[in-house]
């Protein structure tokens, strides 16, 4: 059930939150609120033609208001992590809010996941937000002004499209970050998932999560995910990139081409038959196994807890510490330039 729109109306600083609805003529329905751009529900069929929410989240505004998960939620100005919280341009050192140990998480701790987005539906199927990050929000430099528009189609995509322009030279990684569970969020551990992954490397990463600067391949890895495998004959294995992180918490390198759209990830839900795919324009995916869900301040709709690994997170994006990193992809920003970014979570079943 999508949540009442009652419960999502609420204002902050002057703005008013307000939750909105997406349909397709294929029985999917998305809701997504302005406060953080949050995807709260993506309501589509199972094999049997039940529709089942796989999107995990709250029924009110008010968890998301104090949400340690980000739930569905644009991360940015820049999503994951970036060592010490600081970076350099041209020979400046800019220093950024510290949220998760000595680091900047998902652009600090008000980050866009925590900002009142203006909000135009522009038809039934299409929703557009947009928001100006000013020069100096949580240390980046910048006045940037962002539009991320979320898209459903007939064949049961859900499509967003990332777009940014700034001022002043800037970095910028934009993501989302919706947990799913494909048998219906709540329904216990994704473990039993399987999972493919269009990637012959990933980021190793130290165990506070910042990337060594190595991409290593997959080749006699728990990593190597190419061909479709069961989460949990790969999650518990004695690997130490495994073992630091509770599970997967892992960037990997997408194959083909720089810029273009491409098959990042496949997962299908054993018990409902959904099959999600996603397709991004981004050079890498993170694969989150909800390692840090523990029941104990997640509670979900319906007042279900959500424990460990009960959803999982495929987070189109730059690597981590990119900025940091010179063999890493760019996320340098020019003043005056376009940035843009599409992903694509395509619904079926088997």
């Amino acid at each position: 059930m999508i949540p009442s729109k009652a419960e999502f109306q609420h204002i902050i600083e002057g703005k008013h939150i307000a939750l909105y609805v997406l349909k397709s003529s294929g029985n999917m329905q998305v809701a997504i609120t302005n406060y953080g751009g949050r995807v709260v529900s993506i309501i589509v069929p199972d094999k049997d033609g039940n529709l089942i929410d796989v999107a995990l989240g709250y029924e009110t505004i008010f968890p998301y208001l104090n949400d340690p998960c980000y739930f569905g939620t644009i991360t940015g100005r820049y999503a994951n992590r970036i060592a010490n919280g600081k970076f350099k341009l041209d020979g400046k050192v800019f220093r950024l809010a510290i949220n998760n140990g000595l680091h900047a998480l998902h652009g600090g701790p008000t980050g866009l996941h925590s900002r009142v987005w203006n909000a135009e539906m522009l038809d039934e199927q299409t929703l557009e937000l947009s928001y100006i990050s000013k020069d100096g929000e949580e240390g980046f430099p910048g006045n940037l002004t962002l539009k991320v528009v979320y898209k459903v189609s007939n064949d049961n995509s859900l499509m967003i499209e990332y777009l940014g322009r700034a001022d002043k030279k800037t970095i910028i990684n934009l993501t989302n970050h919706t947990y799913f569970n494909l048998n219906g969020e709540g329904s216990g551990d994704i473990t039993d998932h399987l999972i493919k992954i269009n990637a012959e490397y990933f980021i190793p990463t130290r165990d506070d999560f910042i990337p060594t600067g190595e991409i290593r391949h997959v080749n006699n890895t728990p990593f190597d995910l190419r061909e479709l495998t069961v989460m949990n004959t790969r999650i518990n294995l004695p690997d130490i990139q495994l073992i630091c992180g509770e599970g997967f918490n892992h960037t990997f390198v997408i194959a083909g081409k720089e810029n273009s759209l491409k098959k990042a990830a496949t997962a299908i839900g054993p018990d409902s038959g959904i099959k999600l795919e996603v397709l991004t324009t981004e050079p890498g995916v993170l694969l989150y196994s909800g390692n840090s869900l523990n029941g104990m301040e997640t509670y979900g709709k319906g007042g279900r807890a959500y424990n460990f690994r009960e959803g999982f997170c495929l987070e189109t994006q730059h690597y981590p510490n990119s900025v940091n990193q010179p063999d890493f992809p760019t996320t340098v920003l020019e003043a005056g330039e376009e940035f843009s970014s599409s992903t694509i979570y395509k619904f079926s079943v088997i």
